[in-house]
């Protein structure tokens, strides 16, 4: 029996570490009307959890070039997307208020 509680509380150790690493989260801060980090890695395959911090006084909108998300962004605010699964490849996105100056890339792998 102690064996089988062992091997049990190891598995629960093991499937939260798993879990946990899949549940990465994602941060984009918008500041001065562009994206930092303008480049950012992703898992392929996966669900993402976004949070993006607009840390400028007025609102920006966050839009995907390839894939379908938007979201206004308050100023001085934070919100969360999900974004994916994406297959590999590099995924554009903008902030619809600032084109000129809010443009980032997902680098999907």
């Amino acid at each position: 029996m102690k064996l089988l509680t062992s091997l049990a509380a190891g598995f629960l150790v093991v499937a939260s570490a798993t879990a946990m690493a899949e549940n990465k989260e994602y941060k984009l801060v918008i500041k001065d009307h562009m994206f930092e980090p303008i480049t950012m890695q992703l898992p392929a395959g996966k669900r993402i959890k976004l949070t993006i911090e607009n840390q400028d006084a007025t609102a920006e909108e966050f839009e995907g070039f390839h894939f379908p998300v938007e979201k206004i962004i308050p100023g001085n605010s934070k919100a969360v997307v999900w974004v994916g699964p994406f297959k590999p490849g590099n995924y554009g996105f903008m902030g619809e208020f600032n084109q000129d100056s809010a443009k980032g890339e997902f680098v999907v792998e």
